[in-house]
């Protein structure tokens, strides 16, 4: 495992920070959060602490969102039949499943469901985004629009195939356009450059969402009908890795409310399977527990299956969906093990790799729909920019993850005359190469990396917002600091530093059921002058210090506070990020 750097934030203005505390009745150390997220006034507090729907933007500043509006009218009051298309991720699955459920629910096609269709790309056979086979499933079943989710912003020959059916097409993307759009009939996306909107940062299924609400404004419909499709939009955001900040916060706030209160009947299933219906859910839960049993539906057999879910109306029918999907999980999780000891192997066997600045790995028989996690795995072990390939129909492809401050995205585009196609953000991407075009790919993507990187930006960074002592640990200080989420990308969990911690002598390595291997440890802290107050901690993948530890010996330790339940109570839990083994003091 990579040695990790650990920084101290810049702290707060002291006056605003001690202001801020005062007029909050706050601890420093909490206002001193605040005011590091930018938060160094009474009112903006207010505006954090109580997001309120009535910050969300109107919808019509979205450019081509009224023509957007327009278009689907029409097909919704013409008797046309309209297909939904969606990527087969999270985002793709949760956009599709919350514009379907509206238009089935709240327009008059309630009164003729066969006029609206649902469409998953397979992700083996067709690959990511509008594929020509399901335009010709569009025109086979007499479609005449398409509204595409979470994909289609570069599908400029696609649309233009589309059209010479008479097929027109809405696309709501939320990736990067190219210099040439697709000539759709709108094109909804806030990274447009010619786009005014004034948050960028939506998810695939954001963006269908804020089409919703324009046309529910049309509908003269009142916007709690469509609150109820928060419980998926907030997935989305979660599960996609964008910002909660901004508009999101407020979609993501009041999705959790939706999610633990009175979720849809597939996310009901999904819950239980989790083991989550017993206390609130919170965004970690949704990216770790909730997410991945949706991804495997699409990873292992097909993401139509997860909207069948999503959309359920009777209990029965959604849980026995929700029960086959976990059982896609847990295949995936099986193949995602196997797979990564062997490109761990692989990886090794690498000539000269110490030297090198990125992992490229591939084997044509790993399974295509566990490659982009396995790749996230590479960067958790050598931290580079990592491309993890397999094959499929002929081509190579796979998924690639970065590191932090490195632009993947800009990295694989500068070999886009080797590739069939690419897409993606900064941080994740995916790719499809010929085979012939394989070795040039990896030379010149090795030459882009090692010129572009900075050297900071091959060591983890664990940046940590405030130092601590577990005196200051109080249920007041937790609740309040549960009061700053739904955490997230730009609103991260606080990370505390506690120096010269002991473990009172019941710490124990453990690992995950499913392994077998006892890679975590489960602590109880002690800091020095503190003796006899202990705190519960879990350390992931932080087995190594166990021995240090066990010898009575100092460490310090960087983490962030959470709640940890045990049949059905709620304790505070350390989860500890890293540590730093000391010298015994004494």
């Amino acid at each position: 495992m990579t040695e990790k750097k650990w920084t101290i934030r810049e702290q707060g203005n002291p006056a605003a920070v001690r202001q801020l505390s005062q007029e909050l009745g706050i601890d420093q150390v909490l206002s001193n959060l605040l005011v590091q997220r930018g938060i160094d006034t009474f009112e903006k507090a207010r505006e954090f602490f109580r997001p309120d729907l009535s910050m969300l933007h109107d919808p019509y500043l979205m450019k081509d969102m009224d023509k957007a509006v327009e278009r689907l009218h029409s097909a919704v009051t013409g008797n046309e039949k309209i297909l939904i298309y969606g990527d087969y991720d999270v985002d793709g699955t949760t956009a599709v499943s919350l514009v379907y459920s509206f238009l089935r629910e709240y327009t008059c096609l309630r009164e003729k469901p066969s006029r609206i269709e649902y469409y998953i790309p397979d992700r083996y056979d067709e690959g990511y985004g509008l594929s020509y086979r399901g335009i010709d499933c569009a025109k086979d079943h007499g479609a005449t629009l398409i509204i595409t989710l979470d994909c289609g912003i570069k599908a400029v020959e696609k649309v233009k195939y589309a059209k010479t059916f008479g097929i027109d097409v809405i696309i709501c993307d939320h990736h990067l356009p190219d210099a040439e759009l697709p000539p759709a009939v709108a094109v909804l996306d806030p990274k447009r450059e010619d786009c005014n909107y004034p948050f960028d940062d939506l998810s695939g299924c954001g963006v269908g969402f804020k089409l919703v609400q324009a046309y529910s404004q049309k509908l003269g419909l009142p916007f709690e009908k469509i609150q109820t499709l928060l419980d998926l939009l907030v997935v989305s955001i979660a599960s996609d890795l964008v910002s909660v900040t901004g508009e999101n916060r407020v979609l993501a706030y009041y999705g959790l409310k939706q999610l633990n209160e009175n979720p849809r009947k597939g996310l009901k299933s999904i819950i239980k399977l989790s083991g989550l219906e017993k206390h609130a859910i919170t965004i970690d839960e949704i990216v770790f527990k909730i997410g991945p049993r949706i991804n495997a539906a699409g990873r292992m057999e097909s993401g139509r299956t997860a909207v069948d879910m999503l959309t359920a109306r009777d209990d029965d029918e959604a849980l026995e969906i929700g029960e086959a999907i976990n059982a896609h999980n847990n295949d995936r999780k099986k193949i995602d093990r196997e797979i990564t000891e062997e490109a761990l192997e692989m990886v090794q066997s690498i000539p000269d790799f110490d030297k090198k600045k990125s992992t490229i790995v591939y084997n044509p028989s790993w399974h295509k729909g566990v490659v982009g996690i396995v790749a996230s795995r590479l960067v958790e072990a050598y931290y580079r920019p990592t491309i993890v390939l397999t094959k499929s129909n002929g081509f190579i492809t796979g998924s690639a993850r970065s590191v932090t401050g490195f632009d993947l995205y800009e990295a694989i585009e500068s070999c886009s005359d080797l590739l069939e196609n690419f897409g993606g953000h900064t941080y994740a991407a995916g790719l499809t190469i010929r085979e012939e075009n394989f070795e040039e790919f990896c030379t010149r993507f090795e030459t882009y990396v090692a010129e572009k990187i900075a050297a900071v930006q091959l060591t983890p960074i664990i940046n940590i917002d405030s130092y601590l002592d577990f005196k200051q640990i109080t249920p007041k200080f937790f609740r309040l600091l549960k009061s700053f989420q739904p955490f997230g990308p730009g609103n991260q969990s606080p990370v505390f530093i506690t120096e010269n911690v002991y473990d009172n002598g019941n710490g124990r390595k453990v690992g995950a059921a499913d392994s077998g291997e006892l890679k975590h440890l489960r602590l109880e802290l002690i800091q020095e002058d503190e003796p006899y107050r202990h705190i519960s901690a879990i350390a992931f993948n932080l087995s190594d210090h166990f021995e240090h530890m066990q010898g009575g010996n100092p460490v310090d330790i960087c983490y962030s506070i959470a709640e940890n339940y045990y049949r059905g109570i709620a304790n505070i839990q350390l989860r500890v990020k890293d540590i730093k083994d000391k010298e015994s003091l004494f």
